[in-house]
């Protein structure tokens, strides 16, 4: 039996070597010397009984025969080789996988000419794309051209019908797949969808799941918004090289005709970029932009690109005809672009950032002139990797120079700000020595002693002047040591429903006195959220450009809840007290008293399908609420939703000139299978009206996805309502929008 067992896997480890591929379904891997094991690769086979036939030269195996060679595995109930005429045939639930993955299945295959011709009966071939082809007879020819008889093409392997078949799927006399080029082509192809025949096509193709980026047709898109009616975008990919494309996305529109954008995608051996450009000559004159031009139009540019492990460089850009072009033909939803070309370093504890950044708006109602461009924004930190006195240190500087073309005065009717004032130029350069030590008791008590040193200098040109509003030049200086420390003390208790955690956290901090806060701009310092999150920062400005001074005492407690089931509860309480020195906060802040507002949070998840959350800020003796957000967030098996409310007080030192008062959600529901409906909305109870609402239904299965959805945007009360539609198809496997995913 051992001779016989030799003889046989001899005689087949010499048929299979030549061109290992047997049948090769669609081999997913195109290329020969990855499809072929090495040379002197030995064939193994595994059988319940294995015979050799001398005179006729046929070996055959029978029982649950495993024939392994490389990465290739044939399994049947009975295989034989006929040696003289190069011939193996294989029967009896036929299983051949190949190195790429694919599968074949078969009641019967046979292969001939060292594997480079064959056939297979009765045949499921599973793709590695989950893509699946049935057909009843196959042949292969050459070792790369596979013609199937009679095939059915589907992707639904969950997504079927009552009666068993696929959602949808493609009928075809004949299917030819071409290995070489990696197509799949289709000959008198019928596509069912739903059991009903949709439509015939005598020809059809599509790639295979070995290519990854092909030139050809991408999935429609359908919309309508007001300024161009009905948009058919039909786009288009254009696969130059394997690092290089360009994809084509026409939108043929009701009212203003062609739409024409591109985008163009490179990447490189350290770094990719991109250009995305659209254009129109609107036949609408009566449409926006104001004035004779109907040329509209916009361009994007982005890029990043690695010099070496720790330094990268990159670029923002946007160019627009008019502000008001890309939000309403539905290429960029942003309110404001910042263009910048960066550099940044990254290294263990050291971290540099240097910017040139031009602020654009893209929202019609703004003055462009009062927008500034950085050159340049310089940020510096480095933190030593050995003690100092037993602690942390690191020091961090920065640099900017600011330009605009105006000045912005405080009390301009035109701006939100009412107590801000900026120049046309401004020059900062910070600098500042941060140390902390972090200590722990015996008991538990966390103590950390902190202190920093900051200087700064500024140097501001026509800096308007609240009282007659003259524009001068200022140069100032500054000088600010901070000391403090940070005292937490957890105490900590198990009980049979979790752990409970109870912290109460006291800080004192000393600064010199804010100097000289009206002869400099405020850029990057103006918004202002004081609430449980910020309470115990050791500044609680959100930039540089403004300080907090004084002596100040932060005082809360923290309340933690950890439940055995995953769940918890969080919550906090705090307060702060100017205690001496001058306060650097305005009216409105919550901070501009000797004692602040109470700020409290609260966060609630009792277990992972629902979560409640609360944050506000009162009044000392809870007289008022100055802010308070809630939230509500639900994920269920069928049904997901959220609900938020947000009511702010005025705050025209930050931005906020009127009280804010919103509501808003969103819903969505799977009804049945695949089946879903979706809606949101955004509701101004102040102003008594609907700012948004969306609805929509959905299809969604392992094989097709769609979408429908109507929009209506009420924020710009000149123009009314602005209404839009979204509607999109996409079948697995035959067409999507997702060829090349950015990094």
């Amino acid at each position: 039996m051992f001779a016989t067992l030799f003889a046989a896997s001899l005689s087949l480890g010499t048929m299979l070597s030549p061109v290992p591929s047997a049948l090769a379904a669609t081999g997913d891997v195109r290329d020969d010397k990855l499809k072929t094991p090495p040379k002197g690769t030995r064939v193994n086979v595994i059988a319940n009984k294995i015979t050799y036939d001398a005179r006729t030269k046929i070996a055959v195996a029978i029982g649950k025969v495993v024939l392994t060679y490389g990465k290739y595995e044939l399994v049947a109930t009975r295989v034989s080789y006929d040696q003289r005429n190069d011939k193996m045939t294989a029967v009896g639930e036929v299983r051949l996988t190949e190195p790429g993955g694919n599968i074949l299945e078969a009641e019967r295959a046979q292969l001939m000419n060292n594997f480079k011709d064959g056939f297979a009966e009765h045949l499921r071939l599973l793709l590695t794309n989950d893509a699946t082809i049935t057909a009843d007879y196959a042949v292969r020819q050459d070792g790369y051209l596979t013609v199937y008889d009679n095939v059915i093409y589907t992707a639904c392997k969950d997504c079927r019908m009552s009666n068993g078949k696929p959602l949808w799927q493609l009928r075809s006399r004949e299917v030819t797949h071409d290995e070489r080029e990696g197509v799949i082509y289709h000959r008198d192809a019928t596509f069912e969808f739903g059991g009903a025949d949709i439509i015939t096509l005598p020809y059809f193709s599509h790639a295979d799941p070995t290519v990854k980026r092909r030139t050809g047709f991408l999935t429609p898109n359908f919309s309508y918004a007001g300024v161009y009616g009905v948009g058919v975008e039909i786009p288009y990919f254009w696969n130059l090289a394997p690092n290089y494309d360009l994809t084509f996305r026409p939108v043929i529109t009701s009212d203003q005709g062609l739409l024409a954008q591109a985008e163009w995608r490179h990447r490189l051996a350290d770094g990719q970029y991109s250009v995305d450009v659209a254009g129109i000559y609107q036949l609408d004159k009566n449409q926006d932009p104001p004035g004779d031009t109907r040329w509209r139009g916009s361009a994007r540019t982005q890029g990043k690109f690695d010099l070496n492990d720790n330094w990268s460089w990159g670029w923002d850009g946007t160019l627009v005809s008019d502000r008001d072009f890309m939000d309403k033909y539905r290429i960029d939803n942003r309110d404001e672009a910042m263009d910048n070309v960066y550099l940044t370093g990254l290294y263990d504890r050291n971290y540099f950032s240097a910017q040139v950044i031009h602020f654009q708006s893209l929202d019609p109602e703004d003055h462009e002139e009062y927008f500034p461009t950085a050159v340049p924004y310089i940020q510096h930190s480095y933190t030593l990797d050995q003690p100092v006195f037993g602690g942390e240190f690191g020091y961090n500087w920065s640099f900017y120079s600011l330009h605009r073309s105006d000045s912005v005065y405080a009390n301009d009717p035109d701006l939100p700000l009412t107590n801000v004032n900026l120049g046309t130029d401004q020059t900062r350069a910070v600098a500042n020595l941060a140390w902390q030590r972090q200590m722990i008791s015996s008991s538990g008590q966390v103590v950390t002693p902190f202190a920093n040193l900051r200087g700064d200098i500024y140097v501001t040109e026509n800096l308007p002047d609240d009282n007659n509003l003259t524009e001068d030049n200022e140069t100032t200086t500054n000088f600010q040591p901070t000391a403090g420390i940070d005292w937490r003390w957890p105490f900590l208790s198990n009980t049979d429903g979790g752990q409970h955690i109870l912290t109460p956290v006291a800080q004192v901090i000393a600064s010199t006195n804010e100097e000289d806060e009206e002869d400099r701009g405020n850029e990057d310092s103006i918004n202002l959220n004081f609430d449980a999150t910020s309470l115990f920062l050791h500044d609680r400005f959100t930039g540089l450009d403004r300080y907090e001074g004084g002596t100040r005492v932060n005082a809360g407690l923290l309340y933690t809840f950890l439940s055995a089931n995953g769940g918890f509860l969080r919550a906090s309480v705090g307060e702060s007290f100017h205690v001496a020195g001058e306060n650097s906060f305005a009216d409105g802040t919550g901070l501009e008293g000797t004692s602040s507002d109470l700020v409290t949070a609260i966060a609630w998840q009792p277990w992972d399908a629902i979560r409640l959350s609360y944050q506000a800020r009162l009044e000392e003796d809870l007289s008022a609420i100055n802010l308070q957000e809630a939230g509500l967030s639900l994920n269920f098996d069928r049904f997901s939703g959220s609900l938020f409310y947000a009511d702010l007080n005025a705050d025209p030192n930050s931005g906020r000139p009127d009280d804010q008062q919103q509501v808003w959600g969103s819903a969505g529901w799977n009804f049945s299978g695949g089946w879903s409906v979706y809606a949101g909305a955004r509701y101004d109870l102040d102003e008594s009206k609907l700012v948004r609402d969306t609805v929509g239904i959905g299809f969604n299965c392992d094989c097709f996805n769609f979408r429908l959805f109507y929009e209506e945007d009420r924020a710009d009360e000149d123009e009314g309502v602005d209404r839009s539609v979204m509607f999109s198809i996409d079948l697995k496997s035959l067409g999507g929008d997702d060829v090349l995913p950015r990094p």
